[in-house]
């Protein structure tokens, strides 16, 4: 069973505001930590909206929570306003998104995200999509791998990592996770502090998920769901996301739709990166509706 410890805890609930009879969003509800906390500050007429793309989570979800206070639904960020609606429910009280790649999905070997995995490249967060990470590194023409490295992950050595990716294949398929790092190491010639293909990992995946659109129509519809008076909170872990929070939040400050919490980004304390190093590049942001 692999541990799922969330983070932010703290900081989440308290920019939540959580009310004991309101309604609450979980858009990345995933391992279930944030969701079991807020259930817990909820009375019998309070609702918990646990939503995931998924089907593996929504399943977990669905037998770690047997309460009637909490609505099941698999959707994309795309999907919710409608998927939420449709459950009855609008004008809720708080929104959370944590975004990135679940620890689920990290730690089991065979959803192919992890860098010493022997299976198949995927990387999809949801089986039911056709592209997956295998797709990209055979298929791609070299210049849109160099884009997807650069503009999904800031990754320096773009060009030099996608020419290798091209000469490999010319050879053979590059068939597992394994198979990639190892080609991403070899164009790097030195290891860091962080692993070399840690950024190349994460552009094919963010590709293959269509997360940065994904993200900015998730925004979106939390405005709408939200009621006057709700909060939106959003845990991102790299630069690319937090700026599109960042400037989502200020630009609809600006427009008199929310009202921002937070001037700067919360981290996790020293403490917290000690006891789960996931916490580490973690921000949170947070807004209210006016």
């Amino acid at each position: 069973m692999i541990q799922h410890e969330p983070v932010l805890l703290r900081e989440v609930l308290e920019m939540l505001d959580v009310k004991e009879n309101g309604i609450y969003v979980d858009a990345t509800a995933g391992g279930g930590g944030h969701s079991r906390e807020i259930l817990g500050r909820l009375s019998d007429r309070g609702v918990l909206v646990c939503a995931d793309r998924d089907d593996d989570a929504i399943g977990r979800l669905t037998r770690l929570f047997d309460d009637h206070r909490v609505v099941m639904k698999k959707t994309t960020f795309s999907d919710i306003y409608e998927d939420v609606m449709s459950a009855g429910f609008d004008n809720v009280d708080g929104i959370l998104f944590d975004l990135g790649v679940s620890m689920h999905q990290l730690k089991d070997k065979d959803r192919g995200f992890s860098f010493d995995s022997d299976v198949r490249l995927d990387m999809r967060m949801d089986a039911s999509l056709a592209l997956t990470a295998w797709d990209v590194v055979n298929k791609y023409p070299q210049r849109e791998i160099e884009r997807i490295l650069r503009e999904y992950s800031d990754e320096r050595f773009f060009r030099r990592i996608a020419r290798a990716i091209v000469n490999c294949r010319r050879k053979k398929t590059i068939d597992t996770c394994r198979d990639l790092a190892d080609i991403v190491v070899r164009a790097y010639g030195r290891r860091g502090k962080i692993h070399p293909a840690t950024r190349t990992f994460q552009a094919i995946r963010i590709a293959v998920n269509n997360e940065l659109e994904e993200l900015n129509d998730g925004l979106r519809n939390a405005v709408k769901l939200l009621k006057s008076g709700g909060r939106l909170c959003v845990i991102s872990y790299h630069s690319i996301e937090d700026r599109i929070v960042k400037n989502f939040i200020r630009d609809r400050s600006r427009d008199g739709i929310l009202h921002a919490l937070t001037k700067k980004p919360l981290t996790a304390s020293s403490d917290e990166v000690r006891s789960n190093p996931a916490a580490r590049s973690a921000k949170l942001r947070g807004a209210e509706k006016i």
